[in-house]
């Protein structure tokens, strides 16, 4: 590894940004919970789709280790997506979900996100273009993306190519459109049957890319949802709404091909917003004429509270973590910090129980060793505790 690289890992420490160098080379602590989900990979990998809940304090952890399944599911071949929910990101809200999952998902290796080249890679007559136009003339609730596909692929129009690019990574486009531009390259009127609307078909996009992906030689798709805590910052049918659409994700039936979802949520959840909010019961009056939907959002609240939980980090975890981020502070800065793991331990008890913190106060022991050849106490403002009032008004459908 480079000493430009350790220093992007220090100094995203530092800052507490999350990064996926950092999840990348900092994968030792929790053995236990990345095997598991590990195993999940797998079975991703062969051909099942699902999700995964797990909780964990605020602090301790949960983003680092989302980072480092994004790490693990790049290097085992898929891609993957790395969204945190809240108001630009809304779970009740699927189409405008989709947006932001493309916006921000990764093909292998890739530094940057965005598969719009392999799109624009396919021919008319090739294999892959072939498959997926059955899948989209079959598979799907509407036959949109269908008519879609197939004036993308014979347009040599620019523009209109773009269009549909746009319209495929969630800048929706009206059925008229797509009409006009199927019969100028087709030369025939476009037989659109089942109309699309996004409140209602949005599932149709998610399951055309999951195929998409797995057609061009990917082994699957990764979605990872942080903070998913702040569902509990909602108004309540809007969280009804929320624990519905992530049924759709933990248990996708045949929608979903190859498709592997993580949901982060705060240890507090359960108490602070399934408990206090009356979860349950807001789910039998507003899905009151749905009994199967009742169902589906109390088998969601029951995922939420059985899923497991980050323990925190034994005192050796941590002297291991604390060990690897002096290892790192000496290559990005050219320097060989010579101290005992008990003595940065000491130090960074002032930063107090939370491992973020900790890191923290670890990095400026080696910043004041490093600038003064001495370090004086150490201080670390603790973190704020987090707070699940309602401050996102219900959106109309």
């Amino acid at each position: 590894m480079s000493d430009f690289q350790a220093m992007h890992v220090i100094e995203a420490l530092r800052s507490g940004v999350p990064s996926r160098a950092v999840g990348a080379y900092f994968s030792e602590a929790r053995p236990a919970m990345l095997k598991k989900i590990a195993n999940r990979l797998e079975e991703t990998a062969g051909g099942s789709s699902g999700g995964m809940i797990i909780r964990g304090k605020y602090g301790e952890g949960k983003t680092h280790l989302l980072n480092t399944v994004f790490s693990m599911a790049s290097d085992a071949g898929m891609a993957v997506s790395y969204v945190s929910l809240g108001k630009e990101t809304p779970l009740n809200n699927l189409h405008q979900l989709y947006r932001k999952i493309i916006a921000n998902t990764y093909l292998p290796g890739a530094a940057q996100p965005g598969f719009r080249q392999k799109l624009e890679e396919m021919t008319p007559g090739s294999g892959v273009a072939g498959e997926l136009l059955d899948f989209a003339a079959t598979g799907l609730e509407t036959d949109k993306i269908y008519h879609l596909l197939k004036a993308f692929l014979h347009s040599q129009d620019d523009e209109e190519r773009n269009l549909y690019l746009g319209d495929l990574e969630g800048d929706f486009i009206s059925e008229a459109v797509i009409r006009k531009g199927y019969r100028r390259v087709m030369g025939k009127a476009a037989n659109i049957e089942r109309k699309f609307s996004k409140t209602k078909h949005a599932m149709d996009y998610y399951s055309f890319i999951s195929v998409f992906f797995r057609r061009i030689g990917l082994n699957g798709w990764v979605i990872l949802f942080d903070e998913a805590e702040l569902i509990g910052r909602m108004g309540k049918n809007a969280r009804q709404k929320c624990y519905a659409n992530l049924h759709r994700f933990l248990q996708p039936g045949n929608r979903l091909e190859n498709v592997f979802a993580l949901f982060a949520f705060s240890a507090s959840y359960t108490e602070d917003v399934i408990d206090k909010k009356h979860e349950f019961d807001n789910a039998e009056s507003f899905y009151a004429d749905d009994s199967a939907a009742v169902k589906k959002v109390k088998a969601v609240l029951n995922a939420i509270i059985d899923a497991p939980e980050l323990a925190s980090l034994t005192r050796e975890e941590i002297l291991q973590t604390l060990a690897s981020i002096q290892s790192f502070h000496g290559r990005a800065y050219g320097w060989h910090p010579q101290v005992p793991p008990e003595t940065v331990y000491a130090n960074t008890e002032a930063g107090g129980y939370l491992l973020r913190t900790k890191i923290r106060a670890a990095i400026e022991f080696f910043d004041q060793l490093y600038q003064y050849g001495e370090a004086g106490k150490v201080r670390i403002t603790e973190l704020g505790e987090e707070s699940f009032e309602e401050d996102v008004p219900e959106l109309p459908d």
